[in-house]
């Protein structure tokens, strides 16, 4: 699976960007630490990073790349025959509000749809707990994703989990 398109940066500039579903592992774990490493705001424990790139290789992996520099990636995880999760996603923080995002968000549906998937599901740290989550609220919300529940409990007190869900069409 490979899509491409050009992108205009922030300085004006135009860039190419090209979607590419990874399947080697020592990719996957090169661009996850590469991406993981730049988002401590989000992803600030070190060992927690570690874990998610570790469950992470044996899963489908769509990677971006800008001028063939990976700078994003996202994680498919199958919770079960009619659902499909992002497991993690990330987009080193110099590229966000570029549409590199939405662009993994639509090729994970895409793909999703194809392997006949109905539903995605995300899970987030609750609106109101960070500033940096609210922005990651906010984009899932654009999205089209849907508050489904908040799962306190699931992580921790202090990482109150808030699950979305889309609806992505009958199989």
């Amino acid at each position: 699976m490979i899509f491409s398109s050009i992108i205009k940066s922030d300085l004006g500039n135009k860039m190419k960007s090209k979607l590419i579903e990874i399947k080697d592992k020592k990719e996957k774990e090169k661009i996850g630490n590469l991406v993981l490493d730049d988002l401590t705001d989000w992803f600030s424990i070190g060992e927690s990073r570690k874990t998610y790139i570790e469950e992470s290789l044996d899963k489908r992996f769509l990677a971006i790349f800008l001028d063939d520099k990976p700078v994003g990636f996202l994680v498919m995880k199958e919770t079960s025959k009619d659902c499909v999760e992002i497991f993690v996603m990330g987009i080193m923080k110099k590229y966000h509000r570029l549409g590199l995002g939405k662009q993994l968000i639509e090729a994970f549906e895409d793909l999703a749809r194809t392997l006949f998937f109905s539903y995605a599901q995300v899970k987030t740290v609750k609106r109101g707990t960070y500033e940096e989550y609210d922005k990651t609220n906010d984009f899932y919300k654009a999205m089209a994703y849907k508050e489904l529940e908040c799962l306190p409990g699931l992580w921790d007190e202090n990482n109150p989990c808030q699950l979305y869900i889309k609806y992505l069409g009958e199989k």
